[in-house]
């Protein structure tokens, strides 16, 4: 197998630390992408030849296209930094909104667009684009998570398609809880007092007493995972990690399908007689 170079986004902890440490174990470089140099020094006196640390603030678009610039050799590009703000969409502040589609949708689209015309001219390479169950399923309290992580998926379903024929492969990798200070890492908003026995109150308080206990994703398992799956020929576009994302989406698609198919003959209904619609090859 010959050697790669990675470019790891929140590579300083959880999936993202796990992935790296993966990808150096198997003999590979790797750019860690990190808010704070210092939180990779152990892991660069561990792998002083094979990591290289750079400090880059993902949601400025400027570092990303300069990082980008100093490592046109990269091979595979993993965006994975991210993190939710959790509350009422009403509790949110403009702040929270602008962090959250800032973090987790326009940094990995100007990651992408700052890493892909060097793979594209090399005619070889992967995107790596770590989404969440919350890119497929949506739970009150995750409303800017979810637009953003939905959007995510969108956008890198659109792009593999455009880049398929320059050799690039796409992945998007859906997780569901993961071990890994899975509630420290979450961000709430200011709780309002009509909130507390709704919906969303009542998920606040499950996760509070329950989210870090109940959190099942294995990171080293999942790191395994996502390494065996860039390695093939042909990867699937979507991979579910989680016995419990596996369910929430298994589910959400028997409903979509079954709403769907309910509405089959309202849809051909509103037809222009002749026409057959969009339907791209």
């Amino acid at each position: 197998m010959s050697s790669q170079k990675w470019f790891i986004t929140g590579a300083s902890g959880g999936l993202g630390l796990a992935l790296t440490e993966k990808v150096l174990t198997q003999g590979h470089r790797v750019v860690a992408a990190v808010r704070r140099i210092e939180a990779m020094r152990a892991l660069k006196e561990a792998w002083p030849d094979l990591l290289e640390v750079e400090s880059v603030d993902v949601t400025d678009r400027e570092q990303v296209q300069a990082v980008a610039a100093r490592h046109p050799d990269v091979d595979v590009v993993v965006n994975n930094a991210g993190g939710a703000v959790i509350g009422a969409m009403e509790e949110m502040s403009e702040a929270d909104i602008a962090q959250q589609i800032a973090l987790n949708l326009l940094a990995p689209i100007h990651v992408t667009r700052a890493f892909l015309g060097a793979l594209r001219a090399k005619k070889r390479g992967a995107f790596i684009h770590v989404s969440s169950v919350g890119g497929r399923a949506a739970f009150p309290s995750g409303s800017l998570y979810h637009a953003a992580k939905f959007g995510l998926e969108g956008f890198a379903e659109a792009v593999s398609q455009e880049v398929a024929e320059f050799g690039i492969k796409t992945l998007i990798i859906e997780p569901g809880s993961i071990k890994t200070g899975f509630v420290a890492n979450i961000r709430w908003t200011r709780e309002r007092d009509d909130y507390k026995d709704s919906a969303v109150g009542k998920l606040r308080r499950w996760i509070e007493e329950n989210g870090e206990a109940n959190a099942s994703g294995d990171p080293v398992k999942m790191a395994d995972a996502i390494y065996a799956i860039s390695q093939m020929p042909e990867p699937p576009l979507r991979t579910v990690l989680g016995a419990d994302a596996y369910a929430v989406i298994e589910a959400g698609y028997t409903r979509s399908l079954a709403a769907l198919q309910a509405q089959k003959q309202l849809a051909e209904s509103v037809m222009l007689e002749g026409k057959t619609g969009f339907s791209p090859a």
